[in-house]
């Protein structure tokens, strides 16, 4: 009874192993490109986000400073002229 190894030729086998390695060879790249494909869209969408607070945070600052800069006389509003402070119940939870 023939052995394993005598039923195929070293050729045949040769051959079998360099398909398999080229498949394998392909499946890393394409794993390589897909790889490189979401890294390129994930820091597109952080660059995108980074926009929108650095946007948001512009806004946020213009109007800090338009509160900061007002001139309430201008607008109608006095001092008062006296405080008053109203006694009240305790509003914690344990009285």
């Amino acid at each position: 009874m023939p052995s394993i190894a005598l039923r195929y030729s070293p050729v045949s086998l040769a051959s079998a192993l360099v398909a398999l390695l080229v498949v394998v060879y392909m499946a890393l790249i394409a794993v390589a490109m897909s790889y490189a494909a979401l890294t390129v869209e994930f820091a597109e969408s952080v660059r995108s986000q980074e926009a929108a607070v650095a946007k948001l945070e512009a806004e946020y600052l213009a109007r800090v400073n338009a509160i900061s800069t007002s001139d309430y006389r201008a607008a109608g509003y006095v001092k008062p002229i006296a405080k008053t402070f109203v006694a009240a119940p305790s509003g914690t939870a344990l009285r």
